[in-house]
């Protein structure tokens, strides 16, 4: 399994890791700034590191040649519908909500405001739509009171995306496809980035 990498920070580098452990050949890693700590992971490891020409789009050519499966890992770029051709089996996100709610780049920090009673977090297919392509994987956890949104992602909502992205993975590698359930958009919210 070849696997583009596409990401940043923290979650990108635990991801890069998680993908070694599970015997995938990463081929490329993409980043929007090159001293990103998932650059200097990649590139301590002897992977080649790809810089976006711009941080909110990621392009065909920026894919590893032979790629059968993009992965994002705390990317905030949109991928191409040619990037996603140009790997076999297309792309695959991980999105600390249970989709389709709390779509958006603050799902976490919406989890919180709404009291939800109940996160999660859902593998789901890159898609022309930001947060809206089928669901291949999903799992929930419970919200402690008086948590906060990054104490829950770091107890809860990070680790469930590692165990997530790798059962998915282990999947596409044993059957060369990955389930794919479509989002009810009755349920779909909103969870854009709030004011501080």
């Amino acid at each position: 399994m070849r696997i583009t990498l596409v990401g940043s920070r923290h979650f990108g580098v635990t991801t890069l890791n998680m993908l070694r452990q599970h015997d995938t050949d990463i081929v490329r890693v993409v980043v929007a700034d090159a001293e990103d700590r998932l650059a200097t992971a990649a590139r301590a490891a002897g992977i080649e590191v790809t810089v976006q020409a711009s941080p909110k789009l990621v392009t065909a050519s920026e894919i590893a040649p032979g790629t059968d499966l993009i992965v994002t890992a705390h990317s905030h770029a949109r991928i191409s519908k040619e990037a996603l051709a140009a790997a076999k089996l297309g792309g695959i996100g991980y999105h600390p909500s249970l989709l389709p709610r709390h779509r958006g780049i603050a799902a976490v920090e919406w989890t919180i405001r709404e009291g939800d009673p109940i996160a999660g977090g859902s593998i789901y297919h890159l898609a022309d739509r930001m947060d809206a392509g089928a669901i291949a994987a999903q799992d929930w956890v419970f919200v402690k009171k008086g948590e906060t949104a990054r104490e829950l992602w770091e107890r809860a909502l990070a680790p469930l995306g590692q165990k997530l992205l790798a059962e998915v993975i282990g999947y596409a590698k044993t059957h060369k496809t990955l389930p794919a359930k479509p989002q009810d958009e009755q349920f779909a919210t909103n969870a854009p980035k709030l004011p501080h």
